[in-house]
């Protein structure tokens, strides 16, 4: 018998158990399928995260002020104390003092209520620089940003985000138009393209103002020249590291700060985001992998079984083969090709079912799919490994029947 009767007659005995072939498969299918969602889970979150960050700023550095204590002794959090001004994000403009940053954007905001004739919206006010533009990797859908001479003036101007002009205007076109904050009358000069949100704030809903107008005519209060955060880009991101400790070094020099234990800011690195939400993507992906892992194993299980089961209906069959100049490893062919038959067909189906998975379920729940081609491929490999594998002993214990007890059995 050669291999394409060995194949043939392996098709014709699992067609002959539909059923029983079926429900074989059917534990591979599942094992398959769900080892494909679950990688493609992982990975999607991970890409979600990177773009996620990459909306932040490329080669993005975030300069937070430290802490503030009460009269009382109660202690802020990180952000809550007003260290780091306008005059720290100009100086580490320079290029003497920091050559490896190329643009820095301090910031301030608050929450105000945006007012367009009839119409009201309560957005996110953000006073800020030029450089915020490409610092942020943001870019124009129309008009302009604001540029220095706004800055220097305190100009009555803004920049909305998609979703603010949507709510203020409609359809109508902003540009020109005039918004009222805190009795402030502000002209609309441009709109940002939208870049959706970055976990639970939405990018597209702000309004960007000079950060003079904010601080004195918006905001104000007691330190006019505080600012909330300071964005740093480094020049590439080789250069990455050395920008933050160009930064640091700086800002500790500025603050008459000896020791960096004592710092009264906080400098954050894209790295470090992408490095810590990665990790927890890749463990929970191991654990969901490991999880349907166990599914493959009792999918294998379940091969064995059934494969003991045939031989043992076909005792007479086997002997019969035996008798007539079969060899053993004719019968052990056999029993394997019909065993990686199963594995392969419930590795084909469950990486079907994954594909089909994965275009669905994304329009059910909020986490992307992506799927992984060499993880299908390793799937359905490791399903006709499971076949061969656990197809070994049924297909040995076969061989191993003597024809004179295979023919004399019930």
């Amino acid at each position: 018998m050669n291999w394409v009767d060995t194949f043939r007659a392996g098709v014709d005995a699992i067609i002959t158990h539909r059923l029983r072939s079926g429900l074989t498969m059917l534990g591979i299918l599942i094992g398959i399928a769900a080892v494909i969602l679950t990688v493609g889970l992982g990975e999607g979150s991970q890409q979600q995260v990177s773009a996620e960050v990459q909306a932040l700023g490329t080669n993005l550095l975030i300069i937070s002020p430290g802490s503030s204590t009460s009269t009382t002794g109660v202690r802020g959090g990180f952000g809550s104390a007003s260290t780091l001004t306008q005059t720290d994000a100009a100086a580490l403009e320079s290029p003497v003092v920091a050559p490896d940053i190329a643009a820095v954007a301090p910031t301030t905001s608050s929450s105000e209520t945006l007012t367009a004739g009839s119409t009201n919206w309560t957005t996110s006010v953000v006073g800020t620089t030029p450089s915020w533009l490409s610092v942020r990797a943001r870019t124009l859908a129309e008009g302009r940003f604001i540029d220095a001479a706004d800055v220097s003036s305190d100009a009555g101007v803004t920049v909305l985000g998609a979703t603010t002009a949507t709510e203020l205007f409609g359809s109508q076109n902003p540009i020109g138009q005039t918004v009222t904050v805190n009795g402030l009358p502000l002209t609309v000069v441009g709109v940002l393209v939208s870049t959706g949100s970055t976990g639970s704030s939405n990018n597209d809903d702000q309004a960007i103002v000079p950060i003079t107008t904010a601080s004195q005519r918006i905001i104000g209060g007691t330190s006019r020249i505080a600012v909330q955060d300071i964005y740093v880009e480094a020049s590439s991101t080789d250069t990455l590291s050395a920008a933050y400790q160009e930064a640091n070094a700086e800002l500790l020099s500025l603050h008459s700060i000896t020791t960096p234990t004592g710092a009264d800011f906080t400098i954050t690195s894209q790295a470090s985001i992408v490095s810590t939400a990665t990790s927890v993507d890749k463990t929970l992906t191991v654990l969901l992998a490991g999880i349907a892992a166990i599914s493959l194993l009792v999918g294998g299980i379940g091969v064995m079984n059934i494969m003991l089961v045939s031989v043992t209906e076909r005792i007479r069959e086997i002997g019969l083969r035996k008798a007539l100049g079969a060899k053993p490893r004719m019968i052990r062919r056999q029993f394997l090709v019909e065993a990686s038959i199963l594995g392969l067909a419930g590795g084909v189906l469950g990486a079907a079912l994954g594909v089909i998975g994965a275009e669905v379920l994304p329009h059910l729940i909020t986490n992307p799919i992506a799927l992984s081609l060499p993880a299908m491929i390793g799937s359905i490999v490791v399903a006709l490994a499971i076949g061969l594998v656990f197809g070994v002993y049924p297909a040995s214990r076969a061989a191993r029947l003597a024809p004179i007890d295979a023919l004399r059995s019930e």
